[in-house]
């Protein structure tokens, strides 16, 4: 998927484009109907699909005091949205000057960019530009003008609620992954880059990658069941190096490492990942969340918690027998 971050390029595609546009936080069952059906009418007029989004989160300019924590780095973003089929990313900085842009200018602007606006997509209700005055109808209307067709998508339901990023980040930091995952269309995963750590576990007996987090939203502290992609480091800092395709199965920890922690406590994430062996250090690792072993815990000796993570481990490998996500 080509990846840019300018308006000309776009200049690039010669023929129908589709575009879809969104914040796409976590990339959702609701954005990717979004995405999808851009993806699927490009097919259609044999032209290319083309997602639009933004970077910050437009909150973190608008309202940082009340900017939510993210379940997707755009890096993380770009691969989700990549694997639905996309042709190509816009990834428009999100400044105060791109706030206040008059939403008229910015569709006009996205017009003048496409040699062929075949459709533009986009989520129910979705409101923008200066003051949010931007309304799917006025997309309408200019659509009339330019001749696109615009298409709003209607909301995806999980039961009885409508799926949003914000039911998501509540879902996982309240430990319900199950739910989490039945809104995300996949099972809940953090992304992160390996760095070095204090090599604690490699003494234990069992090796673990440390992880820095690339999403801001975490489950509970505790030791989770979980499967793990491999991703190389990348040259483009804006994607995903190629992934090892294979998926592996491990144990998670979350926490402070009572046990073993200093008077200033510190939260990290560590994946140990069964019968593997390899240097990790600056690649990257999505590791999908699927079940909760157990609360974090102080023990009495560094003994009694080798005991326990073998315990763990051994846990792990039983929950994800018979919960399959390859």
């Amino acid at each position: 998927m080509f990846v840019t971050d300018n308006f000309k390029d776009l200049a690039e595609y010669t023929g129908r484009v589709c575009l879809a546009i969104g914040v796409f936080d976590g990339v959702h069952r609701g954005h990717q109907k979004v995405i999808s059906q851009a993806v699927s009418d490009a097919k259609k007029c044999d032209g290319d699909s083309v997602a639009l989004t933004f970077d910050p989160h437009p909150a973190r300019v608008l309202r940082p005091d009340k900017a939510p924590p993210l379940l997707t780095s755009t890096q993380h973003k770009l691969k989700l949205i990549e694997e639905l089929g996309a042709s190509a990313c816009l990834v428009l900085k999100f400044d105060r000057e791109l706030a206040n842009t008059a939403p008229e200018v910015f569709i006009e602007r996205i017009f003048q960019s496409v040699n062929e606006l075949q459709e533009i997509c986009v989520g129910f209700q979705w409101c923008f530009g200066k003051d949010r005055k931007g309304t799917v109808a006025l997309i309408e209307r200019m659509g009339q003008q330019h001749e696109f067709a615009v298409k709003e998508m209607q909301p995806v339901t999980v039961g009885t609620e409508v799926v949003s990023s914000t039911l998501i980040r509540r879902a996982v930091a309240e430990g319900d992954l199950a739910n989490a995952g039945k809104m995300l269309g996949r099972p809940f995963s953090i992304l992160g880059t390996v760095e070095q750590g204090d090599k604690r576990g490699r003494d234990l007996g069992f090796p673990t990658a440390n992880l820095n987090p690339h999403n801001e939203i975490l489950p509970p502290n505790g030791v989770y069941a979980v499967r793990a992609r491999i991703y190389e480091p990348s040259k483009d800092a804006r994607k995903l190096g190629a992934t090892t395709g294979k998926i592996l199965k491990g144990a998670l920890n979350i926490g402070v490492r009572p046990t073993v922690q200093s008077a200033k406590p510190k939260l990290t994430v560590e994946v140990h990942l069964f019968d593997f062996f390899q240097n990790l250090y600056g690649s990257s690792v999505e590791v999908f969340v699927e079940k909760k072993i157990r609360d974090e815990k102080k023990f009495e000796s560094l003994d009694a918690l080798k005991q326990q993570i073998a315990a763990d481990c051994e846990t792990a490998k039983r929950m994800l027998a018979t919960n399959k996500h390859e």
